[in-house]
């Protein structure tokens, strides 16, 4: 897959063109189908398949308080993207200028001039332009004048009412149902960050883990202990069984909130500054205060007991 940062980068001509547009947290199932969609409609008609998306929610720009967490880094869902089998992916920087740019000079500036559309697929909820001016009907209006036709994509509904969409995978997250939540994605929830120094605790009870920095990305599901997969990207995407806490830790003082320690099974490694997916399989339990150490170990040892037993069900 190709990428271009920005409308700056992206040369004139790339098309023709089958095109998709939008923000594509997550790159959830029902991202999928519009892009499953895309890519026949591209091969049928021989054109080149492009996503337009952004470096980050159009909240971030329009109204920061309401900005929703991100399920995915922009890292991530490029890779997601690739992973589809998309063409080129064209992510456009969500700033001022972008905010305020009329319907008709999108269509014309990036529609037009750089993608060379041939077919637009969208939602029929889709909006662009300033202010949100432009809908299905604006597209199909300025597709006739520039060349285009223009596709609904229909909703993906997995047997129930409510469509696949990021923020019902953000709810089922905060509630610590990563298994339900992994079946609306269509894999294994995962952040991904760096390894860094910690206060030593699980290296002292006897059970070492890798801390990861409070700069990670993906969305980091409710606290409790997790079943999931530490894979090290800086050796070649080894990965391995992990024993996963989220949270505060009660039982110490002094725990930032919402860390993210993996303890790998079976294994003494050093992954110090070593950028790791961490993926989460299924919830164990909740956090829980402890009244010492010895009860804690227990739990842990009961923890790392069932992980194991589950993980070894797990594809």
């Amino acid at each position: 897959m190709k990428t271009y940062y920005g409308l700056s980068e992206a040369p004139r001509g790339l098309g023709p063109s089958a095109v998709t547009i939008g923000k594509f947290d997550g790159v959830h199932a029902g991202h999928r189908a519009v892009i499953a969609e895309l890519l026949s409609v591209a091969h049928e008609r021989d054109l080149t398949s492009i996503v337009i998306t952004f470096d980050r929610h159009p909240l971030a720009q329009l109204d920061p308080l309401a900005r929703p967490d991100a399920l995915v880094g922009t890292e991530q869902k490029l890779e997601l993207l690739a992973d589809a089998g998309v063409d080129v992916t064209i992510l456009l920087s969500f700033d001022a200028a972008l905010a305020s740019m009329p319907p008709r000079e999108f269509v014309s500036r990036v529609l037009h001039d750089i993608c060379g559309t041939r077919v637009v697929m969208v939602g029929a909820d889709f909006r662009f332009g300033a202010r949100g001016e432009g809908n299905i009907d604006t597209l199909r209006t300025l597709g006739t004048e520039f060349g285009f036709d223009v596709d609904l994509i229909p909703e993906v509904k997995p047997g129930e009412a409510r469509k696949v969409s990021s923020t019902w995978i953000r709810e089922l997250l905060a509630a610590g149902d990563v298994e339900r939540a992994g079946e609306l994605l269509g894999r294994t929830p995962s952040v991904r960050g760096m390894v860094v120094h910690g206060a030593a605790r699980g290296r002292e009870l006897g059970f070492p883990t890798a801390n990861l920095s409070p700069e990670s990305e993906g969305l980091i599901p409710a606290d409790g202990v997790y079943a999931g997969w530490l894979t090290d990207l800086s050796e070649e995407g080894r990965r391995y069984p992990a024993a996963i806490s989220v949270g505060s830790n009660p039982t110490f003082a002094g725990v930032p909130p919402k860390q993210v320690e993996a303890y790998v099974l079976d294994e003494e490694l050093d992954l110090y500054d070593h950028v790791v997916d961490v993926s989460f399989v299924a919830r164990i339990r909740g956090q829980v205060r402890f009244t010492g150490i010895e009860p804690l170990i227990t739990q842990m040892n009961q923890d790392v007991a069932g992980v194991r037993a589950l993980l070894s069900d797990a594809p």
